[in-house]
């Protein structure tokens, strides 16, 4: 990609990319670990909740403590420091920065930090997939009017299947289904922040002293996360959602080419161009033969007899047909791998992925029979957990988004599985996160 050299320039010239980091946490921490040791680009800023916080990840990550001392964002620009802020707004409208890293995980911070780019004339690269699943599209569009570029970050899986699925088109391949590896059962969609653990293998114990947050990691778990990361997917690259949702059927790499096919071919597919992700786990909780857990992947049609004889010759893997074959990458190193994002956009002006289009939705689905009266408590909670679907169907079945779900009173009862709707919570139309998630509903209705 030849992103090294052209950093390798901007350092000899003496032109970093300059970049401010929003959040602090494991995330943002893999990426201190990386930037500091990557030419061509400066860290000026990281603004958190927490400016303790973010020094003490700058320390644990290996950064000095004498880089860490800045007292203005022009000082940092002009000696190569680091500033430390609790001031986002301040650090966006910065002249000394050219590219922000929103690393929340908050939607509607997420949403302000990328209008707030677009104020200010800054690149955007979004880690918070969460508010790329609520408002992306339109956050995408105002990004371009700006004239800005707005980003899904490498290193988490979204950007890393979008890639494979640029590869497999820009080398002429239809591509059949596109996804994920995770950890799944059926009974895990009704897991909660207190059954989380034995489900991880580890005691609540063992879990407390690590400092791991339960309703974070049963967002994993109870398919949220999956059904978010999805739907980011669906909107930067075009593929689908089935009509049901996510499927996780489970899948071994070998079994990509003739599970990840579609059901007329004898898989698994509602229909060719599809999102779908794959369990390690056999639904008798046998573990899968050559898993893709931590991986991501792209199955394609070769379509012709030429291109099925290329593939028997160079020894890909296919179905029985010799059509289908499939591309795989067994790991992602999320934050480690962030600096794609930031050289691509700040180097080339392109995205690592970005929404043209709204396609895919997350609704927040029942975990159990709520009653009226009952407060949401959003991703990875007690109550609801978000499910994939087209986005036509979301809207036309007024499906309340998994990221608005969170501190709202349901006005009636839920059945367990069922999707809760905006007509089931008393919301508050005036809070600017719900205003501006109507409006990408009503721009893109038809």
């Amino acid at each position: 990609m030849n992103l090294h050299r052209l950093l390798q320039q901007r350092a000899a010239e003496g032109k970093p990319l300059r970049i401010g980091l929003i959040g602090a946490g494991k995330f943002g921490s893999m990426y201190l670990s990386q930037v500091r040791r990557t030419p061509g680009v400066h860290l000026v800023a990281v603004s958190d909740l927490s400016p303790a916080r973010a020094k003490a990840a700058l320390l644990h990550t290996g950064w000095p403590a004498q880089a860490l001392t800045a007292r203005s964002f022009a000082a940092a620009a002009r000696d190569g420091s680091t500033r430390l802020t609790d001031d986002t707004p301040a650090m966006i409208a910065a002249p000394e920065i050219d590219i922000v890293i929103d690393a929340t995980g908050s939607p509607s911070a997420g949403i302000a930090h990328v209008l707030a780019c677009c104020q200010h004339g800054k690149h955007i690269v979004m880690v918070n997939v969460e508010a790329d699943a609520l408002a992306g599209p339109l956050l995408a569009r105002r990004a371009r009017e700006a004239g800005i570029v707005y980003s899904l970050a490498y290193g988490d899986q979204p950007a890393l299947i979008c890639e494979m699925v640029d590869w497999a088109r820009a080398a002429g391949f239809e591509v059949m289904a596109a996804g994920k590896g995770t950890k799944y059962l059926p009974e895990y969609h009704a897991s909660t922040p207190q059954t989380v653990w034995p489900h991880y293998g580890i005691t609540p114990e063992d879990a407390k002293a690590g400092g791991m947050n339960p309703q974070m990691f049963n967002s994993f778990l109870d398919g949220t996360k999956s059904a978010i990361e999805m739907a980011a997917v669906a909107n930067a690259t075009g593929l689908t959602p089935a009509p049901d949702g996510l499927a996780f059927p489970a899948c071994g790499v070998d079994d990509l080419p003739h599970l990840l096919r579609p059901a007329a071919d004898g898989g698994v597919l509602h229909h060719r161009g599809q999102v779908e992700v794959i369990s390690s786990l056999e639904r008798d909780r046998r573990s899968v033969f050559r898993d893709l857990r931590w991986g991501v992947y792209v199955t394609f049609a070769a379509d012709s007899d030429y291109v099925r004889r290329c593939f028997k010759e160079y020894g890909l893997h296919t179905d029985a047909s010799g059509n289908f074959s499939a591309m795989y990458k067994p790991y992602h190193l999320i934050g480690l791998e962030l600096g794609i994002s930031v050289a691509s956009v700040g180097l080339r002006g392109e995205p690592t992925g970005a929404p043209d289009g709204w396609r895919g939705d997350v609704v927040a689905t029942a975990k159990r029979d709520l009653k009226a009266g009952e407060m949401l408590d959003g991703e990875g909670g007690f109550t609801v957990y978000g499910k994939l679907m087209p986005a036509v169907d979301s809207l036309a079945a007024g499906g309340l988004p998994l990221g608005l779900a969170h501190g709202v009173k349901l006005k009636r009862a839920v059945k367990a599985g069922m999707s809760v709707r905006w007509s089931d919570v008393a919301y508050d139309a005036r809070n600017p996160t719900v205003a501006f998630r109507r409006e990408m509903e009503r721009v893109f209705s038809s």
